[in-house]
């Protein structure tokens, strides 16, 4: 099963740890060509910490967006927002019926580890190969 879109942040998962998570895992690595990355720190001070660590070149140079912090996708109200019947999977802590835009679009959860694996295959990954 293909994944359309994976994101990585908002308050629940958008921490320093899980975007170094992801960033280990990406580092000199590729996003699947038919897979969006959609990245978003939690906060201010975690896009400014993740910015001098070198996190958001890393996801930056695989192919993934960056987006200022705070709410988006997970809320369906900006920057990765689903189109119908697209798939995702996210770090995100609710997948709801519409909850990332179009009810038809499905969302599944995981951890920034799998997001992040599964951004470079293009479909749900066990990300211990990766780690």
């Amino acid at each position: 099963m293909g994944i359309d879109q994976v994101f990585l942040g908002t308050c629940t998962n958008g921490r320093l740890d899980d975007l170094a998570i992801a960033a280990n895992i990406l580092r000199g690595k590729t996003i699947h060509p038919q897979t969006r990355m959609v990245v978003i720190p939690a906060s201010r001070e975690v896009y400014l910490e993740a910015m001098r660590l070198g996190y958001l070149e890393t996801f930056v140079q695989a192919g993934a967006s960056v987006g200022t912090p705070g709410c988006g996708p997970c809320i369906g109200r900006h920057f990765g927002v689903l189109a119908p019947g697209e798939r995702a999977l996210t770090t995100m802590n609710r997948n709801f019926t519409g909850r990332m835009g179009d009810p038809t679009a499905e969302i599944y959860l995981g951890s920034p580890a799998t997001v992040a694996a599964t951004a470079i295959t293009g479909h749900i990954t066990d990300p211990r190969n990766f780690l």
